[in-house]
């Protein structure tokens, strides 16, 4: 499945302006990393004096290992450094200082024209064939999202183990899982720890999301018959699950407008026969593509479910010590599905949201279209595979 060709040209040729804006660097300082941002510039400044960050960096390049990471929507005038029809790349910010992000920085994209000479003048790394810190980038460049969990299973894929300093889920999005979480987690903690137990399943919650295991979760370790190592590591599968669901569950509003707008949206009329045939042809292309990922994505959260259920309500831990210790694969595509609906519900609000909102003029027909693309480009993997180049 491949974008058309005429679009792109077409795209390439027009002159409207991008809303996209961008984002002061300051506005990022109390922020944690997310599905879009990895902002190590703020693990360095909370963790620099930890001896396990200092001892297990995720960069060898101190600059580097300072960046922030952001998964970015290519402006118009930023096109050109690509050669493919690449809409969504990964940006590399490097603060000029790490304690005031107001200075600025230097930027790259990864794979970029003149993407080696950057590196070279940037970072002095020589080599990139023989560079750690770019088989990193080239990995964090071929995720849909930089959410701590799929990162951190791509990274052990290619024997990468940094701290888990690098992993944590942001601030926000842990207040926002608390009350998601104990309820999960209820009939769990009845089942493993009993009825007695059951007040705490708030706190038991915020145990299973933290990165310290807690001797109140031993319990359960022994209820599932692990061992040190794989609970550690089921625990990690575990967080990652609700994190997953609890994002797949506040998705669903955001999902339903997005599909509503797709079907219904009406952009300034064209005369312009490739842009309208594009529009014609795409939206049920996109609204089909997109459906059988939100449907593929609950099916994935179900098997999850089935074992949770089993123990949880059946007393049953057998088929949840199994899923917890061998759900990696169904993690990584469960992964994978939701950055690419996150993406798309983001770039939706992004580029829709006050043009809805505000009964704005309507969207130009090819700027409708630009969107399109990228939405393509995100749900056909055979040509996020050719975009990458």
């Amino acid at each position: 499945m491949f974008v058309e060709a005429p679009i792109m040209a077409r795209l390439a040729d027009s002159s409207f302006n991008s809303t996209r804006e961008l984002r002061n660097l300051a506005h990022l300082t109390h922020g944690g990393s997310s599905d879009r941002i990895l902002n190590l510039s703020r693990i360095f400044r909370q963790f620099r004096e930890d001896d396990d960050y200092k001892e297990n960096p995720l960069f060898e390049n101190s600059a580097l290992n300072r960046a922030i990471i952001i998964k970015h929507n290519l402006r118009v005038d930023e096109r050109h450094l690509f050669p493919s029809t690449r809409q969504t790349v990964t940006k590399v910010i490097l603060p000029f200082d790490p304690y005031d992000l107001s200075l600025g920085g230097r930027t790259l994209f990864v794979r970029q024209q003149h993407f080696e000479q950057l590196v070279k003048t940037y970072l002095s790394i020589e080599d990139l064939l023989k560079s750690r810190d770019i088989d990193i980038l080239r990995t964090l460049d071929n995720l849909p999202s930089l959410d701590p969990f799929l990162l951190r299973q791509h990274l052990l894929q290619i024997n990468v183990r940094p701290s888990p300093k690098y992993f944590q889920i942001s601030p926000d999005d842990l207040n926002s899982m608390a009350t998601f979480t104990a309820q999960e987690v209820e009939n769990l903690v009845l089942a493993a720890l009993g009825a007695e137990a059951v007040q705490g399943a708030a706190r038991f919650g915020s145990k299973i999301l933290s990165d310290n295991l807690d001797r109140e979760l031993w319990p359960l370790k022994d209820t599932l018959g692990m061992t040190d190592d794989q609970f550690s590591n089921g625990i990690t599968c575990w967080r990652g699950f609700l994190y997953y669901k609890w994002a797949y569950v506040r998705l669903q509003n955001q999902l339903r407008e997005v599909m509503s707008g797709l079907s219904s949206y009406k952009p300034v009329s064209t005369h312009d026969d490739v842009v309208r045939n594009y529009l014609k042809r795409s939206r049920p292309r996109v609204a089909k593509a997109l459906i059988k990922t939100i449907q593929e994505s609950g099916k994935l959260l179900e098997r999850y479910d089935e074992v949770y259920q089993a123990m949880a309500l059946d007393r049953n831990p057998e088929p949840f010590r199994r899923f917890l210790m061998q759900g990696s694969t169904l993690f990584l595509q469960l992964g994978e599905k939701l950055g690419i609906l996150n993406h798309i519900v983001s770039f939706w609000n992004f580029r829709m949201a006050r043009v809805l909102a505000n009964n704005s003029r309507p969207l130009e027909s090819v700027e409708y279209a630009d969107i399109l693309v990228d939405f393509e480009a995100s749900l056909f993997p055979s040509l996020a595979h050719e975009q990458q180049g």
